[in-house]
């Protein structure tokens, strides 16, 4: 990797200290959480390789993620990281509880710890500010809350979602976002939980292999959904971020898309242009996971099919069983498209000035 690359990390997943959470949480909710009910959970399917990576770990034998100290040292130093964006996905299936005062209050307390207790440590983190979409004004509220403080870049839901996120009943989400002027974005993990429905349009899946493969479904329907609800028509400054979706998806969606707008446009009136237009201007991917075929140009072809010097943005997924190390992302990535990819477009979406020299 070039000594001097700049590299801004759009995807690390800390985890938020039990405790911390608890000393935050107000009755009712306290007590509840203290005897262990933390929400709808996952659908237990097993990974041969964890979901952390095992050597995620100190010299002491500390797990790295928990740690704002570690992180930056054993990490973000090691990797010449200028800024990571703080993903936290141990939250994320609170969104798809029931329960939406009870998740809501957790969120917003899981929030708390990583601004208070986080971005003072280093000043290269920033974070996403987690909501629950199942109560979309409750959502707005802790945007409303939060959204202002400078550490705050982007406003984070889960992917797995009962209806699709272009529909009007997200709308107040977006309108909070666009008012404290972050994107939005989802990530995936949480397909089949709680109120979301089966992870796939065909049904369960009975593995893991099975079930992390077919996460991108979701991915679709969503931007489908968002195009085609007119939301960017509504809101003309908003972005919407599909962190760990992929990548090579995209191009022959927007072609069915763009096909099937020009017989079918007069459904949607207020779409009033080729849809792979508004998402070329308002959708961004991440890179991690990237398609890895055997022969690196059919790669190279598909990011040739859509802007991604304009929408795709370097994602390490540390530190998740098949994270991305950036000088294994720059290797797959076209000479013209590394420095767009691993820091510009992230840059200018979140409003970070250089921070540093690497």
């Amino acid at each position: 990797m070039p000594a001097k690359q700049s590299i801004i990390d759009t995807d690390i997943h800390p985890v938020v200290d039990r405790k911390a959470v608890l000393d935050r949480l107000p009755e009712p909710w306290r007590t509840r959480y203290a005897g262990g009910n933390s929400g709808p959970g996952n659908l237990g399917y097993w990974n041969p390789n964890g979901v952390m990576r095992p050597d995620a770990v100190t010299p002491e034998g500390e797990r790295i993620e928990k740690s704002p100290h570690a992180l930056g040292r054993y990490f973000l130093d090691e990797n010449n990281i200028e800024y990571a964006i703080l993903n936290p996905g141990g939250t994320l299936a609170l969104g798809l509880s029931p329960e939406p005062d009870y998740a809501a209050a957790l969120i917003a307390a899981a929030n708390d710890v990583f601004v208070e207790e986080w971005l003072p440590v280093d000043a290269r983190l920033r974070y996403s500010l987690v909501v629950s979409p199942a109560d979309p004004f409750l959502a707005a509220d802790e945007i409303h809350r939060l959204g202002d403080h400078p550490g705050v870049v982007q406003v984070l839901m889960c992917s797995g979602a009962r209806i699709p996120y272009g529909q009007r009943f997200y709308h107040p989400i977006y309108q909070a976002a666009v008012e404290h002027n972050l994107p939005v974005a989802i990530h995936p993990g949480s397909e089949g939980v709680g109120i979301s429905g089966p992870p796939t349009a065909a049904g369960y899946p009975t593995s893991y292999f099975e079930w992390h493969t077919g996460l991108v479904g979701s991915y679709m329907a969503h931007l489908i959904s968002l195009i085609s609800e007119g939301v960017f028509k509504k809101f003309p400054t908003l972005k919407f971020v599909m962190i760990e979706g992929g990548v090579s998806w995209l191009p022959p969606l927007l072609w069915r898309l763009d096909k099937n707008w020009k017989g079918l446009r007069v459904q949607t009136p207020w779409v009033d242009r080729l849809p792979s237009e508004i998402v070329h201007e308002h959708i961004l991917l991440t890179t991690q996971p990237i398609e890895e075929p055997e022969n690196i140009k059919e790669l190279h072809a598909m990011l040739a099919m859509f802007p991604a010097d304009k929408m795709l943005m370097f994602s390490s997924d540390f530190p998740h069983w098949d994270g991305d190390t950036p000088d294994f992302t720059l290797r797959n990535l076209p000479a013209p498209l590394r420095e767009p990819v691993m820091h510009q477009i992230a840059r200018e979406l979140y409003s970070l000035p250089e921070l540093v020299t690497v």
